[in-house]
C-alpha cells in the first residue's frame, strides 16, 4: 500500500526510526524534541506519530509505552529518507585495500578476512558465498506462438537441457494482433536473442542491452525481461556452495535475539539449512534500483529470520553475476552502514575477481 506522507511526518517517520536503532527503546515525543531539537511542541509530534501508527508505520509494544518502527515504516525509511553511508563505504574501502596488499593470500582466505572486515564493521553476521565456476551457457531460444495471447519460450543450453515456459503477450488495447504478423515479429526476435545471448552463460541474460531493439519490438521487452529472470533464478548456484558466516556472536548480543529458541533457529538456518538460505542471498537485485536486495522481516520467506533484515548483493567476473555478499541482522540495523559495506565488499570482490 502506498503511503503519502507530509514532510513533517517524514521526518518525524526518520527521527524515530533513527532513535529506536540507537536505543532498542520505544521513542515518545519527549525524546524527540530533545534528541532533534524538533522546532514543534511534544503535542504536535504526538499527533503525527499517531497519524504513522494509523497508517501502520509506527506501533506501541505497549499501552503506555513510545512507539516502535514496523517492517512498513523501516520500508519507507529505507526506500525513501536515507542514502549509504559514504563513511562507511570508505572506511570498507580501505581495510578490503589493505586485505589485498597480501599477495601470497588464496581466494578463499581473501573472502574469509572480507567476511571477517564486514562483520566488524557492520555489527552483522556476514555471509559470502565462494564463487561459481561451473556455468550453463545457452545454445538456442526460440520464441513460439501457441495461441492469439501466449508465447511459448523455449531455451536449450550448452548440455542440451531444455527449458520452456509459457508467457502471456503484451496486449493493445482496442486491436487483435494479427498471428502471422505477431510470428514474424517473434522470429525477427528469436533471431536478435540468439545472436545476442547464445554460448553466453545464463547468468548474463540479465545484463541485455535492451537499446538495441527496434521499436516495434519494445512491446515484447516486459515479458521477455520476466521470463530471462524467472530463468536466471531457476540456475542459481546449487546447495553444495559454501556460505561463509561470520559475525554471530556479535550480533546475537542484541537485545531481539535474548530468547534461546529463537537464536538456535537461526544458529540451525546458518548451520545445517544453507541450501534454504542461498536463493535470497544470490538474488539479483531490479534493474534500474538500488545494487541491493533488502528483504525486512516479514518480507523474509524463512520463519527463523522474519525478526531481522537481510541486505545482499552479487558480485562479478566480468559481467557475470558468481557469488553473492549478505549481511544479517535484526530489522533495528544502521540500514545506512549496512548497506554501504555490502555494496562496498561487491565492488571489492569484482575487482579482485577481475
Amino acid at each position: 500500500m502506498q503511503v503519502q506522507l507530509t514532510n513533517r511526518q517524514q521526518h518525524i517517520l526518520w527521527a524515530t526510526v533513527r532513535h529506536y536503532i540507537a536505543t532498542a527503546e520505544p521513542v515518545g515525543s519527549k525524546a524527540l524534541v530533545e534528541e532533534y531539537k524538533l522546532r514543534v511542541s511534544p503535542a504536535t509530534i504526538r499527533n503525527a506519530m499517531g497519524v504513522l501508527e494509523k497508517a501502520g508505520l509506527l506501533y506501541q509494544p505497549h499501552t503506555s509505552a513510545g512507539r516502535v518502527p514496523s517492517d512498513s515504516g523501516y520500508r519507507i525509511y529505507v526506500n525513501d529518507l536515507i542514502s549509504p553511508s559514504d563513511v562507511s563505504t570508505r572506511q570498507v574501502e580501505q581495510v578490503l585495500h589493505d586485505l589485498r596488499k597480501w599477495e601470497d593470500w588464496s581466494l578463499e582466505a581473501l573472502l574469509h578476512g572480507a567476511a571477517q572486515i564486514l562483520a566488524t564493521v557492520s555489527g552483522c553476521i556476514t555471509l559470502i558465498t565462494m564463487p561459481q565456476t561451473n556455468t550453463t551457457t545457452l545454445r538456442h531460444l526460440q520464441l513460439v506462438l501457441v495461441d492469439p495471447g501466449r508465447v511459448m519460450v523455449i531455451v536449450v543450453t550448452d548440455d542440451y537441457e531444455t527449458q520452456s515456459a509459457l508467457m502471456q503477450l503484451p496486449s493493445v488495447e482496442d486491436t487483435q494482433p494479427d498471428p502471422e504478423v505477431v510470428e514474424r515479429e517473434l522470429q525477427i526476435l528469436s533471431n536478435f536473442l540468439n545472436s545476442q545471448l547464445r554460448g553466453r552463460s545464463l547468468a548474463e541474460l540479465a545484463v541485455l542491452d535492451w537499446t538495441q531493439l527496434d521499436r516495434e519490438f519494445q512491446s515484447y521487452g516486459d515479458f521477455l525481461k520476466s521470463f530471462l529472470a524467472d530463468l536466471t533464478r531457476r540456475n542459481k548456484p546449487t546447495a553444495t556452495t559454501q556460505i561463509m558466516v561470520r559475525g554471530v556472536s556479535e550480533v546475537l548480543r542484541q537485545p531481539e535475539f535474548s530468547q534461546l529458541q529463537q537464536v538456535q533457529t537461526i544458529i540451525h538456518l546458518l548451520e545445517e539449512e544453507q541450501d534454504q538460505l542461498l536463493p535470497l542471498i544470490f538474488e539479483e537485485p531490479e534493474v534500474g534500483k538500488r545494487r541491493v536486495t533488502i528483504r525486512i522481516g516479514s518480507e523474509n520467506p524463512l520463519e527463523p529470520i522474519r525478526s531481522c533484515t537481510l541486505i545482499s548483493s552479487t558480485y562479478r567476473r566480468g559481467a557475470v553475476p558468481v557469488g553473492s555478499v549478505g549481511v544479517l541482522g535484526p530489522t533495528r540495523m544502521d540500514y545506512e552502514t549496512a548497506i554501504a559495506v555490502v555494496e562496498a565488499a561487491a565492488d571489492y570482490l569484482s575487482q579482485a575477481l577481475s
